[in-house]
């Protein structure tokens, strides 16, 4: 099985990874290398719910979880170590938990946060003060292994330091901190960081001011999950205005919530950026869905009559501040969420995109495929396309191809003889009831389509300008002048 999320896969089973699945994999390379692979679009809203049982059983074995995404947790090893006398015994002791449940997971232990996210992804157990060691020999790819604040400048950090010649993880590391930050970008310190095995952040170094928290009564009790959705933007617009007052960010939350029998529900949330006022309404939802979705016997015992916030972590609200253009990164995750309510409720082929396709004229070169289906094209770009019109193509493509007159100066219609050259000049257009003096043409352009067929007349395409901003690209097919697509 694999989890898809823009036609590629974020995660996928021990299974699917055996068969040669692997993350980052378009949907079409993935099936191909496992025909019996079965895809799921990527829901956060139905992986928190689904995730809530997976950190409340290992709440029963360990303190201080902490989740960090929907299917990762974070814990201190310390303890469990500790209690299990190793930490291979802390491991097995995770796994069976897990296993029981129904679950499969791998753990990492590391040092530092990222080294163990890392190494969970390889299901090792890095020892004390290995962690540098660990990580030299990867690829350098693996330090983009979790999305971060800038998912996309990691992305291109790492396509630039791959192109450079460093390969490996270490090859980085060598580099000094003085070299990474006069060369490259904020989020390339941060790697750095990762990459020699330090910390990304300072622990928070005390309790954040109580004057911070939220609460929030609820009156009626909270027991279906569109009154938890309300509450929880609720809550986060308070918490977030609270902490924007102080000029402060939230780093880790920690949700708590208590029921009408005097149950008390706990979850801490540790993000890699600080939340916003969405992401604090989104963490708030999937946790209280995940509390009133659970089975029977794990399920609150009453409905929730007090939510509380608090901010555990937190770091300068400059790390929030909007750039140059307004823009906080998350634009394109709104856009797409937008996009697939949009499909939800007109159907999958009520949002397409284009796809770069072979082909000869404008239209041609475009495929529309539905939004998050395959991006394939019709025809291959890639093998030559003799007649092809030159760049740039039309601003404008015409479907419905209006008919034109194309006259050379004396008024005489001009035509396409049968060496592909213009009958005589062209001069003006007549479009309707509108025409126009030329200013420039260009052209033609002999289509080598269908001559063998009997009776076939020469095709081309040409390029006039009329006077002001407009161009025209035009086709002729049967003696008939046709605008396949405007110039702006």
């Amino acid at each position: 099985m694999a989890v898809l999320h823009a036609n590629r896969v974020v995660t996928c089973s021990a299974a699917a990874r055996e068969a040669g699945v692997r993350r980052g994999m378009r949907k079409r390379e993935a099936q191909g290398r496992c025909p019996e692979l079965v895809v799921a679009q990527q829901d956060p809203d139905r992986d928190a719910r689904l995730f809530e049982p997976v950190a409340s059983t290992v709440d029963t074995l360990a303190s201080g979880v902490e989740v960090l995404r929907p299917g990762l947790l974070a814990l201190s090893a310390r303890g469990v170590i500790r209690y299990f006398g190793s930490a291979e015994a802390a491991a097995r002791r995770l796994l069976a938990a897990l296993a029981t449940a129904g679950v499969e997971a791998r753990v990492g232990i590391a040092d530092e946060l990222s080294t163990a996210i890392i190494a969970a992804r390889h299901g090792t157990l890095v020892a004390p003060g290995q962690d540098a060691r660990f990580l030299a020999p990867l690829p350098i790819r693996e330090l983009a292994a979790e999305p971060g604040p800038a998912a996309a400048e990691r992305a291109a950090l790492l396509d630039l330091l791959h192109r450079l010649g460093l390969r490996r993880i270490a090859d980085f590391a060598e580099l000094t901190p003085a070299q990474v930050t006069s060369r490259f970008g904020t989020d390339a310190i941060r790697a750095h960081r990762v990459a020699r095995a330090l910390p990304e952040r300072p622990p928070a170094p005390r309790r954040p001011a109580p004057e911070l928290e939220v609460r929030l009564p609820c009156d009626p009790p909270i027991d279906r999950v569109d009154r938890a959705a309300f509450a929880g933007r609720l809550l986060a617009t308070r918490l977030t205005a609270t902490l924007a007052a102080a000029t402060l960010a939230c780093t880790r939350l920690e949700i708590r919530a208590e029921t009408e029998t005097g149950e008390h529900l706990s979850r801490v949330w540790r993000c890699a950026e600080p939340l916003t006022a969405d992401g604090v309404a989104d963490r708030v939802r999937w946790q209280l869905d995940g509390w009133l979705t659970r089975p029977p016997d794990g399920r609150p015992t009453g409905p929730i009559i007090l939510l509380h916030l608090i901010p555990v972590e937190l770091v300068p609200a400059a790390a929030l501040q909007l750039g140059l253009w307004g823009d906080t990164g998350s634009g394109d995750e709104r856009a797409l969420r937008a996009l697939v309510r949009v499909q939800g409720l007109l159907g999958g082929d009520a949002v397409q995109v284009g796809v770069l396709s072979g082909g000869r004229g404008p239209a041609e070169r475009v495929t529309m495929v539905a939004f998050g289906d395959e991006p394939a094209p019709h025809t291959d770009p890639a093998p030559p396309w003799p007649g092809r019109i030159p760049e740039p193509a039309p601003a404008v493509i015409m479907l419905d191809l209006p008919p034109v007159t194309l006259e050379s100066a004396d008024g005489t219609p001009v035509r396409i003889t049968e060496r592909g050259r213009f009958s005589g000049p062209p001069a003006r257009l007549r479009w309707g009831r509108s025409s126009w003096r030329l200013t420039a043409w260009a052209g033609p352009w002999l289509l080598d389509e269908l001559w063998w067929s009997p009776g076939a007349t020469p095709s081309a395409r040409a390029q006039v300008e009329l006077p002001g901003p407009h161009s025209l690209l035009l086709l002729v097919r049967d003696d008939q002048w046709c605008v396949e697509g405007l110039y702006e």
